[in-house]
């Protein structure tokens, strides 16, 4: 009975699970075949298919390699050719564009060799303003220690005198523009303590041809007046009062009225002691105390020596050259912005003369310069006019963050700084820190291409934007040129 049970119940539960899997192996098997039989059929497809691609590529008839014989060869090297087309080379650089500027002409003066065309570079901003390629003169020149930036600058200036140009050098903090204007036939004003030279504030300076004596008198006054404030202004390092305005303004009308050459300790001591008749409610010497004694410092205290009597030097427009050579007082900044002001007036009655020609005026180490207020506005002033005075101004500075010291973010100042570079045209770029190229792109509106270019310049290669175009230029100078432009015998014991 036991026997009979087992059997029973190994039929039930063990019989249906093998079934299953018997079942399930069959599936697998069919699965594998319906695979393969696939394969096999895409093999025989892709078999078929490059069968028939090579019989039609055996059936199709090629030229023979050497070229179809006869007269209507097509590659028969040795006597298939093609004449040579001759054509100018602006029909050519329509044929085979962006592949080298072509240039700003011939005339002008010769800077180098263009690095992209290989042709000559040569550069006149007056040239160029008559042919509509810029229509602002102004030139800003950047470019790190060592780079050769002021032999770029002694070379455009020196090579334009040649054909009439003056230069104007309104400061020179380094001393380095006096050689090159004796050179060329120029003068240099050396000023500095313990020297003979005295620069009188209250001269008249050039009388501009055609000037009635009526608009020659009214002019000089103003002049003067304009003077006296902007020292005033730049020693007390504030802007000055109406009431100081008066003071100065009774003083001076009272100095000029009584002296055929009037000085500035005449002007203090009238300032700080007025005539009873000028001070009728006996307040004028109170109101003019301050500006008083900031300009006795210019004749009494310790920038005393260099305006406290007639000028023993003059500024002679008609020469080839001047610069006012400031190298003996580079120490004190504040006497290096009263010098400009003095200075900056004296070109100002030159430029004023329609018949003193075409003129540089060069802002050498202008990163001093620009920090003074009253500097700033004359220089912001002169660039503007530009194109009615006849001039063109170089701005010299080393880097774009140079501008970070020109006041504050958003101030007046840091706002007619950056107008400096609005209001120029050909912007000269040499080499420039990796940590400077983003300032120094977004400032300039420099290309990604621009940009990547200025580390790797050499001396004496610049990046010139002027207007939207774009060159790079080796400069070359003369043996001659390097020998009076080099500013590195200091450092090289007299060897260049």
């Amino acid at each position: 009975m036991s026997a009979e049970r087992e059997r029973l119940h190994s039929t039930v539960l063990v019989g249906p699970s093998r079934e299953r899997r018997r079942y399930r192996k069959a599936r697998r098997r069919a699965a594998v075949a319906i695979e393969a039989d696939a394969k096999r059929a895409r093999a025989t497809e892709l078999k078929a298919k490059a069968e028939a691609e090579r019989a039609e590529r055996r059936a199709t008839t090629y030229l023979p390699r050497a070229g179809q014989p006869g007269p209507a060869a097509l590659r028969t090297p040795g006597r298939f050719g093609l004449p040579r087309h001759q054509d100018t080379s602006a029909t050519l650089a329509g044929a085979y564009p962006f592949l080298a500027e072509g240039g700003l002409g011939s005339e002008g003066v010769f800077v180098g060799q263009d690095l992209y065309s290989g042709g000559s570079f040569v550069y006149d901003p007056w040239v160029l303003y008559q042919r509509g390629i810029i229509t602002a003169p102004n030139v800003v020149l950047a470019g790190i220690v060592g780079s050769g930036k002021s032999s770029l600058a002694k070379s455009l200036y020196t090579r334009s005198i040649p054909f009439g140009r003056r230069v104007y050098v309104p400061g020179d903090p380094k001393g380095e523009h006096t050689p090159v204007a004796e050179l060329v036939g120029g003068k240099a004003i050396v000023l500095g303590h313990g020297l003979a030279n005295r620069l009188n504030p209250l001269d008249e300076g050039h009388r501009p041809s055609g000037v009635s004596d009526l608009e020659w008198t009214t002019q000089v006054a103003s002049r003067r007046r304009d003077l006296i404030g902007a020292l005033a202004a730049t020693v007390l390092e504030r802007s000055l009062s109406p009431l100081e305005h008066t003071a100065i303004d009774v003083a001076l009308t009272a100095v000029v009225a009584g002296n055929d050459v009037p000085i500035l300790p005449m002007v203090v001591d009238h300032i700080l002691a007025p005539r009873d008749a000028d001070d009728t409610d006996g307040r004028l010497a109170e109101d003019g105390r301050m500006v008083g004694h900031a300009l006795r410092r210019l004749v009494a205290g310790d920038l005393q020596g260099l305006f406290d009597g007639p000028s023993t030097v003059a500024f002679d427009p008609s020469l080839p050259m001047i610069s006012l050579d400031l190298s003996r007082v580079a120490e004190n900044s504040t006497l290096i912005s009263v010098l400009m002001t003095c200075s900056s007036a004296w070109m100002e009655s030159a430029l004023l003369d329609p018949a003193g020609g075409q003129r540089w005026v060069i802002y050498d180490e202008a990163w001093r310069l620009m920090s003074h207020p009253a500097l700033l506005k004359r220089m912001d002033a002169q660039w503007r006019l530009a194109r009615h005075y006849g001039i063109a101004n170089m701005l010299i500075f080393h880097k774009l963050t140079d501008l970070d010291n020109v006041g504050d973010q958003g101030s007046a100042m840091r706002a007619l700084a950056s107008s400096l570079l609005a209001n120029a045209e050909t912007r000269i770029i040499y080499r420039q820190e990796s940590d400077q190229l983003g300032v120094t792109a977004s400032t300039l509106a420099l290309t990604g291409t621009e940009q990547k270019l200025l580390p790797g310049l050499g001396t004496g290669q610049g990046l010139w934007r002027i207007k939207d175009r774009s060159f790079v230029c080796q400069h070359q100078l003369h043996p001659a040129e390097l020998e009076a432009f080099d500013t590195r015998l200091r450092m090289t014991g007299g060897q260049s």
